[in-house]
């Protein structure tokens, strides 16, 4: 089954329809639902996008996917050693490059062999991710 990772970029931009990915994103993110593509995400990836959207009137939105992801075994962990490494990567990137959920976004996809990523975070590409939108 296709498996696709929940990026905060992309769940962002079809949350909120001011965003400028917005009308990229949304029909991605339907195409992937109406194909039952398997979506999941960590709870980092969650944390961002409730930062992100505390002040937003779609605030209730996050909780509602974590509680979907979480019942159907969707919200993924990262382990100590993806963390670790995601810490090293992170230290050891230059300036401008992936922040530190991306850095654990990337170990745990490889870990489970996803390939592609509901996004358009150039970060992801740069790690050899296909993003979608």
């Amino acid at each position: 089954m296709r498996m696709v990772f929940l990026d905060t970029v992309g769940l962002l931009a079809v949350w909120d329809v001011a965003d400028q990915w917005h009308a990229a994103a949304e029909p991605v993110l339907q195409s992937l639902l109406k194909d039952r593509v398997h979506l999941v995400t960590t709870h980092l990836v969650l944390c961002e996008c409730g930062n992100a959207a505390a002040r937003k009137p779609y605030r209730p939105v996050v909780d509602i996917l974590r509680q979907q992801l979480q019942k159907f075994g969707d919200l993924l962990e990262p382990s100590l050693t993806e963390i670790e490494q995601a810490w090293t990567d992170y230290v050891q990137a230059p300036v401008g490059s992936a922040g530190i959920v991306d850095h654990v976004s990337f170990a745990v996809m490889r870990r489970l062999g996803i390939p592609e990523a509901f996004t358009n975070d150039r970060h992801f590409q740069a790690a050899g991710f296909t993003v979608l939108f």
